[in-house]
């Protein structure tokens, strides 16, 4: 089988990322094997991927997809508005072309607790920000049915496109929902249920995540009904499904096998994902449309060997071609805040009346799960886990801002029989989720947890770091020196050079910047590497960003040693900067 011919500029792809008319000019050998638009996600939560978009695009775009439509909604619910500026940014310049929609439920119901939570004027300014396209799925759907004000003004106040989260809904409550300006839905799990959303004008995102293996049920929607209204989508997919059974390109592959003509699979790979949110310049191969492509092994595989996107040969056979990656800031990584937490709280009280309790149960592959009730086990007045019914302890920790609050109930499903495990990812306030038979067990997995929240806001040199963080995580620490350390707590403004002083560099920087500038006539260091600070801009740029960014004197005097630095004058109230000089060197 011939191979595709090395990528040229070409006429065809060379004008504002979009085809022209054919003219003369290189191509690319396709050696006849078909060429299809390139995939479009119709909605994706990229956090699930556990990856950074640009490691998420390096992993999708060999396999053909070239635009995703996302929610940033773990972000916006563990970092707030921030975390969501931050993220956009970070997709910006990557071969996916990755398109947004403001997050709607932040928290999702008034039970869950967030880092922060969006009011409807937070809903609506975000939905207008560069790189929108509207207003993320409205989880709260009871309350939209309900017609509750704040929710309901989520979606009249953005006047944008807004999606849709109504897992069961049906008949008049459906009819309300829909009317409330919903456009799309990607919950369904029966045919019935998105034939029904279908006929009410919603699009029906087919989906298939990782825990929620939803296609295989809804394709006789399409092979009865046809492709019309419906898209693909991949929800949340683990790293280590993209990894083994790919993106969209495994949904092509399973429609196909199914009976779905390769014509109508691309209609919901490519062409309706792209409809459905209005974007008129791709899903198509057409002159005016972007020049993203893909060159496929054939339309059974779905394999993708040449991947061009924007006009740019971006994957070639399963590998995408090499891009960077922006660094990701300390405040990002650092976002875990949960107050301390001993076996004792994890008690949960046997009810007096020895009548029987709510069980969740889960179902394998599915977002769903039972409503159960149960007869529990009971030692010493305390309900406690049972292995042989394959009933565990659940409890749920909030972990933003040190409440202390916990949440205890059972769950069966995990087919749990000793110890426990816990998780930060966790849907969708993304609180601290640990199930487990024993309470030790379950409080050691949080503590572990909570000392992993540590960051460095100083490193000073000479083995000597500043670690900053939560109560919970500096106790940990002072109890767990690690080995040949000596740890001393200080009695300073532990949140400074930390994420926790995120919120108020937009304030500190509406204030700096109204200061006059000028050029620095002599050698000014930044404290966030150590390199040489050009202009009065990034004098003041770097005043603003040290508040919530950890300060690197070690690299400072690496600088001023190579620099011939020979002396030090600190001015007062100083003395601790010479000081770390003289231990360093």
């Amino acid at each position: 089988m011939p191979q595709p011919g090395p990528e040229e500029t070409s006429t065809e792809v060379a004008r504002r990322r979009h085809l022209l008319a054919v003219a003369r000019g290189d191509r690319i050998d396709a050696g006849g094997r078909p060429v299809v638009p390139g995939f479009v996600d119709a909605h994706v939560h990229i956090e699930s991927s556990k990856l950074v978009p640009a490691e998420f695009a390096r992993m999708v775009v060999p396999r053909g997809t070239t635009s995703v439509v996302v929610d940033p909604h773990e972000v916006a619910n563990v970092l707030g508005r921030p975390g969501v500026d931050w993220f956009l940014e970070s997709a910006r310049g990557l071969p996916l072309d990755v398109l947004a929609m403001a997050p709607s439920c932040v928290p999702a119901s008034p039970l869950e607790s967030p880092k922060v939570r969006f009011t409807p004027e937070d809903v609506a300014a975000l939905s207008h920000a560069p790189g929108m396209l509207g207003v993320a799925e409205m989880m709260n759907f009871p309350a939209v049915v309900a017609g509750d004000e704040d929710e309901l003004r989520k979606l009249v106040l953005s006047g944008r496109p807004a999606d849709g989260h109504a897992p069961g809904l049906q008949g008049r409550a459906l009819d309300a929902y829909v009317a409330a300006g919903i456009a799309t839905d990607h919950e369904a799990t029966r045919v019935e249920e998105a034939l029904a959303k279908r006929r009410r004008g919603l699009w029906v995102l087919l989906r298939e995540a990782s825990n929620a293996r939803n296609l295989l049920d809804l394709l006789p929607l399409v092979l009865e009904h046809g492709p019309d209204w419906c898209a693909f989508c991949t929800d949340d997919r683990e790293p280590t499904t993209l990894l083994r059974d790919g993106h969209l390109d495994e949904m092509c592959r399973m429609a196909r096998a199914a009976g779905v003509a390769a014509e109508e699979v691309l209609l919901l790979a490519s062409t309706h994902p792209a409809r459905c949110h209005g974007l008129h310049d791709r899903g198509l191969i057409a002159p005016g449309r972007r020049a993203d492509l893909v060159v496929l092994e054939d339309t059974e595989a779905f394999r993708a060997e040449v991947v061009i996107a924007g006009g740019r040969v971006v994957a070639r056979d399963g590998v995408a071609t090499p891009f960077a990656a922006p660094p990701i800031p300390d405040w990002v990584r650092a976002s875990f805040s949960a107050a301390p937490l001993v076996a004792e709280e994890l008690r949960l009280a046997a009810p007096s009346d020895g009548a029987a309790v709510r069980v969740i149960g889960l179902v394998e592959g599915q977002l769903l799960t039972h409503a159960l009730a149960e007869l529990p086990t009971v030692r010493d007045g305390a309900v406690v886990a049972d292995t042989a019914r394959d009933l565990v302890k659940l409890a749920v920790v909030e972990r933003h801002h040190a409440t202390g609050r916990v949440g205890l109930g059972l769950v069966r499903g995990f087919g749990l029989h000793a110890g426990a495990f816990a998780s930060t990812v966790a849907h969708d306030a993304h609180n601290v989720v640990v199930a487990g038979v024993d309470d030790a067990d379950m409080a050691a997995c949080v503590a572990r947890l909570a000392e992993l929240g540590l960051t460095a806001a100083n490193v000073n040199g000479g083995g000597q770091v500043v670690a900053a963080g939560t109560a919970s995580a500096i106790a940990h620490l002072v109890a767990n020196p690690p080995a040949r350390a000596r740890v001393i707590e200080l009695q300073v403004a532990g949140a400074f050079h930390t994420h926790f002083m995120a919120p108020a560099v937009p304030t500190l920087a509406d204030a700096a910047w109204t200061i006059p500038r000028h050029d620095p006539s002599i050698a000014i260091l930044t404290n966030a590497d150590g390199s040489e600070v050009a202009t009065g801009d990034d004098v003041v740029a770097g005043l603003i960003a040290q508040i919530a960014r950890p300060v690197r004197w070690d690299l400072c005097m690496d600088t001023l040693v190579a620099l011939g630095v020979t002396g030090m004058i600190e001015l007062a109230p100083g003395g601790v900067l010479t000081g770390l000089a003289k231990r360093a060197r």
